[in-house]
C-alpha cells in the first residue's frame, strides 16, 4: 500500500527554496520598480553563480499592500522572477488584523506563526526562548539610545514582527534545508524591526551566506 504524499502547509513548503525580502514598509520614499529590478539583477546573480535545488517560492510576512515599501517591492519582484508566493501570518491572538490585511495576490500557500513556531522548537529546544531574550534585550538597548536621542520608545509591535521575522528564517532553513534572504536597502535604520537580522546571524539561525545585502 502506497503512502499517500503528504499536503499539510509545511510539507508543501519542504518542496521549495524559499525567498525572503526584508526592508522598510510603505514610508520608503522610494520608486519600488527599480528596486524590484536592482534586487532581480542580485539575485539572478548569485543564483547562477549557486543555484538553488528546489524551485524558488517568495515568502512574505503579511505585509499590507502599499504604493511603495516591501509589499510594493515584493509584488514587482515576484512578476520578475515568475515564482509563487506563500504567506507566514501571526495568529489571531498575536494578530487579528495582520492576516485580513496581509497582500495575497498570487498567494498560493498559507502558514501560521505558531506552526513554524512548534516545528523550531521540535528541531531545537529552548532556541524560541533564546530567541525572545535576544530580542528583549536588543530591544531594551534601542529604547535607550532612543531616550538618549530624545525619542520615544519603540511600539509595542516590534517584538511580535521581530520575532515572526527570526522564526520564519530560521523555520525555513530547517524544512527547506536553505533559503535566500535580499535585503531592499543597503542602509538598515538600527530602530527598523528589519535590523533584528542579526540576532538570527548571531544565534546561528541562518548564515550570512544565505543573504543578499542591497547593491545601489
Amino acid at each position: 500500500m502506497t503512502t499517500p504524499p503528504k499536503t499539510g502547509p509545511v510539507d508543501v513548503l519542504a518542496q521549495y527554496h524559499p525567498l525572503i525580502i526584508e526592508g522598510m514598509g510603505g514610508y520608503d520614499p522610494r520608486d519600488p520598480e527599480p528596486i524590484a529590478r536592482q534586487i532581480t539583477f542580485q539575485l539572478r546573480e548569485r543564483w547562477q553563480a549557486q543555484p538553488p535545488t528546489k524551485p524558488v517560492m517568495l515568502l512574505t510576512q503579511g505585509d499590507p499592500i502599499e504604493e511603495r515599501g516591501i509589499s510594493a517591492i515584493t509584488r514587482h519582484l515576484a512578476d520578475e522572477l515568475g515564482v509563487p508566493r506563500a504567506m507566514v501570518f501571526l495568529d489571531p491572538d498575536i494578530a487579528d488584523y495582520h492576516k485580513p490585511n496581509a497582500d495575497h495576490q498570487g498567494v498560493i500557500l498559507e502558514i501560521s506563526y505558531s506552526a513554524l513556531v512548534s516545528l523550531l522548537e521540535g528541531e531545537h529546544a529552548g532556541v524560541i526562548s533564546t530567541l525572545e531574550q535576544a530580542i528583549d534585550t536588543a530591544l531594551a538597548e534601542k529604547d535607550q539610545q532612543r531616550e538618549t536621542e530624545g525619542k520615544a520608545p519603540l511600539q509595542s509591535y516590534y517584538r511580535d514582527f521581530a520575532m515572526l521575522q527570526e522564526v520564519t528564517k530560521a523555520a525555513c532553513n530547517v524544512i527547506c534545508g536553505d533559503l535566500t534572504v535580499a535585503h531592499t536597502s543597503a542602509e538598515i535604520s538600527p530602530f527598523s524591526v528589519t535590523s533584528f537580522y542579526e540576532l538570527g546571524l548571531a544565534l546561528g539561525l541562518i548564515d550570512a551566506a544565505q543573504i543578499v545585502p542591497f547593491e545601489g
